[in-house]
């Protein structure tokens, strides 16, 4: 059978035609598939949240023109985003495709959690709030919840003792309960057997220890002094005498940028005021580092009572064992003060 001209120009022009048609899809799906993120994000999705809602994220989060890709995608492939919670990590050079796979099925991320030079409960549940979904309010309201505290055998003063500086990762949505579940069980992992074993040698429990470390942290930087300040407040409290702590004052006046002392203000109305009551404040005045609780664990033995900041502003203190060892000390280091117009 012979096959006309007409026939072979008709399928020439057929194939050609598709060819052409697969070369305009190609070169439509190809931004869809071949175009990367143009760089890191995250995508944060509430229970609820509309596809739109969640594409404006990522517009704001990554680029207006990627998101839009990603939301025709969406929207090609009839998916619903309301049912999904979490936070969702775009890396650079991912595809509009593989992001909306991700929305649509993949698996959250977990959010980095890392936190040191922390003082007060406040300061870490905005910490906390500015990463996590249920924000810092929320937070707070569980910090201040007596029988939540008694889960772990805190009371709201010393609740603190159970947060360990360090880095964490847990997930977007995680709720302020559970993840003071998750600190108690690093607590209780950082405070293992021969941990509990040394603060008891020391007639200590473990909160009381995170309390002087507290304050240990305060007094000096110097990490190779930390040990030998902790032993001086624990001789001062073996010998019944009051702690006398700098720190404890502003705390309780809640100012630690005041840098000389005055008579009033060690005369300040409060239980952690250690001028003022006997023994240990009934909490933390800051989050102590794992480091830190191990310099008191660890404290050399030594006779100290009294400590003066060195009049060379170097960070170090003089130690001594008398009173007047310790008023000649500190008149080196007032006269410093002075010499320097420090008020």
């Amino acid at each position: 059978m012979k096959i006309g001209n007409r026939e072979i120009n008709n399928r020439n022009l057929a194939i050609a035609g598709a060819g052409l048609l697969v070369l305009v899809l190609a070169a439509w799906l190809a931004p869809f598939f071949l175009t990367g993120a143009p760089d890191d994000g995250m995508v944060k999705l509430r229970r609820g949240t509309s596809t739109q809602a969640a594409c404006d994220s990522l517009a704001q989060n990554i680029d207006a023109t990627f998101a839009g890709r990603v939301q025709r995608l969406l929207s090609l492939t009839g998916s619903d985003l309301s049912g999904r919670q979490g936070a969702f990590k775009v890396r650079k050079g991912d595809s509009p495709f593989k992001v909306m796979r991700l929305l649509r099925s993949g698996q959250p991320s977990g959010i980095r959690f890392t936190f040191n030079n922390v003082r007060t409960l406040d300061e870490w549940a905005e910490r906390w709030g500015n990463k996590f979904m249920a924000g810092k309010e929320a937070m707070l309201q569980a910090l201040n919840d007596s029988a939540l505290c008694a889960k772990y055998g805190k009371t709201h003063d010393n609740i603190a003792t159970m947060l360990l500086p360090d880095s964490y990762e847990f997930y977007w949505d995680i709720t302020p309960e559970k993840m003071l579940d998750r600190m108690h069980d690093y607590h209780n992992r950082f405070w293992n057997e021969e941990r509990r074993s040394k603060a008891q040698h020391l007639g200590l429990t473990p909160e009381q220890v995170s309390i002087i470390a507290s304050i240990v942290e305060e007094e000096t930087a110097k990490a190779d002094e930390r040990g030998k300040v902790a032993r001086l407040y624990m001789n001062r409290l073996n010998t019944g005498m009051r702690l006398q702590a700098d720190p404890t004052v502003k705390f309780a006046i809640g100012d630690f940028s005041i840098r000389r002392l005055t008579v009033p203000m060690t005369l300040t109305p409060s239980p952690y005021n250690t001028y003022r009551v006997d023994g240990l404040p009934p909490g933390p005045i800051r989050l102590p580092e794992k480091a830190t609780l191990d310099a008191v664990l660890n404290a050399p033995e030594h006779d100290y009572i009294y400590m003066c900041a060195r009049d060379d502003f170097s960070g170090y203190h003089n130690f001594a064992v008398n009173y007047a060892d310790h008023m000649a000390n500190a008149r080196r280091y007032q006269a410093a003060l002075n010499e320097r117009g420090i008020k």
